[in-house]
Parts: structure tokens; C-alpha cells; sequence
């Protein structure tokens, strides 16, 4: 058969949806400065799809920044792979900046996020070694656990006694296998909001023998006193081996870390083969993330005006009745039950009539019969701009249970 035709013959999970969704509600085109306003097929939006926390991406010190770095060094500088030819001293600058920031020996910049978390992954195991890991991690995660060649035990979600028998289970196969044990779980799951249960797992240092991974990609910069992350905030960043976050959240930028001990981050720095056999991270990303980073350490105002943004949306959400599961964190998830159609209407509803625009989630993501619209609370956002978004959730809450859209899909039929 050819591979093309058995590809096309099933567009998967997500690629049902094209022909009816993209455009709109995959593959939206938002469009002027980044911020909390944006415009969205010519009109004016409320926005609350980008990961922009702490108001970075327009900060008028990390434009100026950006500009000057790009007028100097240009796109290309250093050019070829940091073993090779493409090291700098501000490189080496922003890992031990940003190591000393989470409380780390040293750290070890890496190109992309995504691409990241894999390559530390597979560097760090080999056939005999065992992963565990959580049933909730990012799909990153698992597309570097998908090329670990050993033994793996997912864990329930945030569920530790999960966590201890699966550590039993890996405990037997690392003794037939002569093999090491590598825990991974994130410091803040993106999709429902809520922490990792760090100091948890890491209590279990006590009865087993592993090393603790944790993915602090919407941790990094707003959890924690300093902003050091999940593992600040619950007590317990001296228990993480690695620690792991991407630009990509608090920084708005581009790229991405891993922070641990010198003599791990030494064997990574040489093993990481996305590091090894890619370009540099181009100089004015690295010279802007230093920008970044200094603002993190030294505006707390920033990550203050976050949370008190997040207080104002969740608490107004929670008081008109609305169900945001578990979330200890700025991910806000509102869950409510419909079906896809009806949350098609729902949605457009919210864009078209009330300018807010946030990300839908619907199954195969989450469970059948069930939406996930998710609000990512900035510290650009406005007072005004929460109480219009909760007033617009309001208003089709109403709709959606006095069967309104079921209605609306009835007379399109």
C-alpha cells in the first residue's frame, strides 16, 4: 500500500477537524503586537491563548534589546554547533545565569523546547535503564520516552501511591537489568493547571533509588518566591536533579535549559545529540533571554501583577459557578459538558460576540461529551478585560444550558 494513501485515509485525532476547523479554531491567525488585544479575522479580541505571563513579548526594555542585538551579530552569528564553532561567552553568560537563578549548580542552554526535553531524555537512558513517568506529561515527554529502548512504568496522574508501586515494579527490572531508575514529571501540567506533586515524589529518594526530571515550562519565572519555579514554591528545588524549562512561557522568547549538578550537565553537554549536531542558539536570542532573565530576577512587580490577574479571573470564574478542576497554578481551565458541535457554536459565540478569544480543547484530549476552554492569564491583561471575559462566560453558560446551541445546530441542520 502506499504509505501516503494509508496516511490520508486517516487523518487522525486532531485532522478530522480540518476541513470544518482550520483557519478558526486550529491554525487561527492572530494578528498586530502581542498583548492582551489582538486582532482576530478583523476585529478586535480579548486574548487569552498566548503564553505570554509576565507581558514580556512588548517589555519596551526587551524590544530595545532585541533590536540592538539583531543590528549587532545579525541572524546567523555564531554560526555551526557549539562543539564545533558556535560558542560564546554569553552563552556560557545565560546557562550560569539561568542555573544560579533555579538553584543550580550549572546549566545547559538547548535550541528549542520541544526538541529539548527529548534529547535529555534519550542522553540520559540507555536499553537497561527504567523510566517512570506521569500519564499527564506533555507530549514532548513522551515522544522522548517513545525512543527509550527499556522498560517504562507510567503513573497515574499526580496520584503518589501510583507513584510507589510503579517504583517497585522499576526497582525490580533495574536489578534484572543492571540498569538506573529516571523519574519524569512536570512542575505545572499545561493543560488543567495544576502543580506536580514534587515534594511527593521526592520523598520517596528515602525508599528508592532514582533521579527526579521535572519539566517547569509554566513554573519557570512565575512559581516560587524568587520565581525559581514549582519546586521553589513546595519546598523541595534542592530534590530536583534536573531541572528543565523552555523560553517559550515567562520569557516569551525562544530556546530552552536544563539545570542540575556540573558533572551531569558536563555528560549532556557532550551526549545531547540535538546540541551536538545543531546550529548555536543565534546570538540575538541569547543576548535577549539575558535581557529576560535580569527582568525576572529584578521586576517581582511583574510576576505580582500575573498573580493578582490570576487571582481576579479564577475567583470571578469560581463565583459564577464554573468548574476549573484542580489548578494551583496561572493555567486557568474552565471544563464545562457539551458536545463538539455544540462547543463549535459556544466558541464562535465567544469570539464573534464578545471578542474573547481562547484556546478549545475537545476530545479525543479530554473525555467525550466534555469541552476545555483554557485561559492563559497575563500580567498585560486588564481589570476590565477579566470582567468582560467572566460577564462573556456568564452569558454562555446560560445559553449553553438552557440548549440554545442545541437549538442553533438544529435549524442549520
Amino acid at each position: 500500500m502506499d504509505i501516503f494513501e494509508k496516511r490520508l485515509s486517516d487523518p487522525g485525532p486532531l485532522g478530522q477537524y480540518q476541513k470544518v476547523g482550520h483557519g478558526y479554531f486550529a491554525f487561527p491567525k492572530l494578528e498586530g503586537e502581542l498583548g492582551n488585544r489582538m486582532m482576530f479575522q478583523g476585529k478586535e479580541r480579548i486574548i487569552w491563548s498566548i503564553n505570554n505571563y509576565l507581558g514580556l513579548a512588548n517589555h519596551p526594555e526587551v524590544r530595545k534589546v532585541d533590536a540592538e542585538a539583531s543590528a549587532q551579530w545579525g541572524l546567523a552569528y555564531p554560526m555551526g554547533a557549539r562543539m564545533m564553532s558556535g560558542e560564546s561567552k554569553y552563552h556560557e553568560q545565560l546557562e550560569t545565569e539561568l542555573a544560579h537563578f533555579v538553584q543550580k549548580d550549572t546549566g545547559m542552554l538547548l535550541n528549542y523546547g520541544y526538541q529539548g526535553i527529548m534529547s535529555v531524555i534519550d542522553a540520559l537512558l540507555d536499553r537497561h535503564d527504567v523510566v517512570v513517568y506521569d500519564k499527564d506529561d506533555h507530549g514532548c515527554i513522551y515522544d522522548g520516552i517513545r525512543m527509550h529502548l527499556g522498560k517504562r512504568f507510567p503513573f497515574e496522574h499526580n496520584n503518589i501511591e501510583s507513584v510507589r508501586k510503579q517504583l517497585e515494579k522499576a526497582t525490580k527490572a533495574a536489578e534484572e537489568t543492571g540498569g538506573g531508575i529516571l523519574v519524569i514529571t512536570e512542575g505545572v501540567f499545561g493543560m488543567r493547571g495544576e502543580q506536580g506533586i514534587l515534594k511527593e515524589i521526592a520523598a520517596l529518594k528515602s525508599e528508592f533509588n532514582f533521579r527526579l526530571l521535572v519539566d517547569d515550562a509554566h513554573g519557570f519565572g512565575m512559581l516560587g518566591p524568587t520565581g525559581a519555579g514549582a519546586g521553589e514554591e513546595q519546598g523541595c528545588q534542592d530534590q530536583i536533579d534536573l531541572y528543565f524549562s523552555t523560553f517559550a512561557k515567562s520569557m516569551a522568547s525562544i530556546g530552552a535549559f536544563v539545570a542540575g549538578d556540573k558533572d551531569i550537565i558536563d555528560f549532556l553537554r557532550y551526549n545531547t545529540r540535538s546540541q551536538i549536531f545543531a546550529k548555536s542558539l543565534p546570538m540575538p536570542l541569547v543576548i535577549g533571554n539575558l535581557k529576560r532573565l535580569e527582568l525576572l530576577r529584578t521586576k517581582p512587580e511583574l510576576r505580582h501583577k500575573l498573580w493578582h490577574n490570576v487571582a481576579l479571573l479564577q475567583g470571578g470564574l469560581k463565583e459564577a459557578g464554573f468548574d476549573l478542576g484542580h489548578t494551583n497554578s496561572c493555567v486557568t481551565p474552565v471544563f464545562m459538558h457539551c458536545t463538539v458541535e455544540e462547543s463549535s457554536h459556544l466558541v464562535q459565540d465567544l469570539r464573534e460576540v464578545y471578542n474573547v478569544f481562547c484556546s478549545i480543547v475537545v476530545y479525543p484530549v479530554i473525555p467525550k461529551g466534555m469541552m476545555l476552554l483554557r485561559l492563559i492569564p497575563t500580567a498585560d491583561h486588564t481589570e476590565e478585560d477579566i470582567r468582560l471575559t467572566v460577564d462573556a462566560f456568564k452569558a454562555i453558560k446560560l445559553k449553553l444550558e438552557s440548549g440554545a446551541y442545541k437549538k442553533e445546530m438544529e435549524i442549520i441542520a
